[in-house]
């Protein structure tokens, strides 16, 4: 039996982000298709898609440095407020001796 492994930018998303993307294939990139689908206006699944793309786009930041990674995916899923994400890396990285960005 083969064992399949995920690309790492998908291991790292919820079974609901996977099974979005799903649907996006299948509807060939459509939103339109895709808000139909669920019953919500196109601006709500573009935010979504805008949202899933952030997500994926955290892995690279994962292996640059996961603290950062971890405030950036806990502001991503409204766990923490965007300001004080911005703080508390910001205080990171003069703990660090980094520039803040």
């Amino acid at each position: 039996m083969a064992v399949e492994l995920l690309p790492e930018w998908m291991a790292g998303l919820e079974e609901e982000d996977v099974s979005f993307i799903k649907k996006f294939i299948l509807a060939s990139g459509s939103l339109k298709e895709m808000a139909a689908q669920y019953g919500v206006t196109y601006p709500t699944v573009r935010l979504r898609l805008d949202r899933l793309i952030q997500k994926i786009r955290l892995v690279e930041d994962t292996a640059a440095d996961p603290y950062i990674a971890t405030i950036k995916r806990l502001a991503m899923n409204e766990k923490l407020d965007l300001d004080t994400a911005k703080i508390l890396i910001a205080e990171y990285k003069k703990s660090r001796g980094q520039l803040a960005p």
